[in-house]
């Protein structure tokens, strides 16, 4: 009688146990280079990112706060506008020049820097945060918003 001999050769479609052993190893290794790799570009987006400045923008109430309070009161508008009207005590600066007249400015006291409605004041802020200026406020709705909450000028607005 002859006896079958059990196959013992496995067909190629199956692994063996040593062949998954190596494919999960594999795909561990594939993971953690997969994880590594994200958590690399996370702290480089979280490093190089622009850092977000608090926000600097003030009210009317609180701008005059700041300016019984001594604060010192930059206006970025042109020279034909502030001769118009400006707040008291203000110094111009026209936007335009500010760059250049950084050293006229206190680093060590409050600025609010203003405008007639706003826009320039926060091109203002930014200049003065990237020349490491750091108290620093814009009034919110500019000059327009200052009058209209009735806080005085010099001049007579339009």
């Amino acid at each position: 009688m002859s006896r079958k001999r059990p196959n013992s050769k496995r067909s190629s479609s199956e692994p063996t146990f040593h062949q998954g052993h190596k494919t999960k190893k594999r795909n561990m290794a594939w993971l953690w280079v997969s994880l590594g790799a994200v958590l690399f570009a996370l702290v480089g987006i979280l490093v190089l990112a622009p850092k977000r400045t608090p926000s600097v923008e003030i009210t009317p109430a609180q701008a005059n706060t700041k300016f019984q309070q001594g604060a010192f009161f930059l206006d970025v508008r042109s020279q034909a506008e502030w001769e118009q009207f400006h707040i008291a005590g203000s110094t111009l600066i026209p936007l335009d020049q500010l760059q250049n007249r950084l050293g006229e400015l206190p680093k060590d006291q409050d600025i609010v820097v203003v405008c007639l409605s706003g826009h320039r004041a926060q091109s203002g802020v930014t200049i003065l945060q990237q020349a490491g200026f750091k108290k620093i406020t814009y009034l919110s709705g500019g000059l327009q918003a200052w009058i209209s909450a009735g806080y005085p000028i010099e001049g007579i607005a339009p």
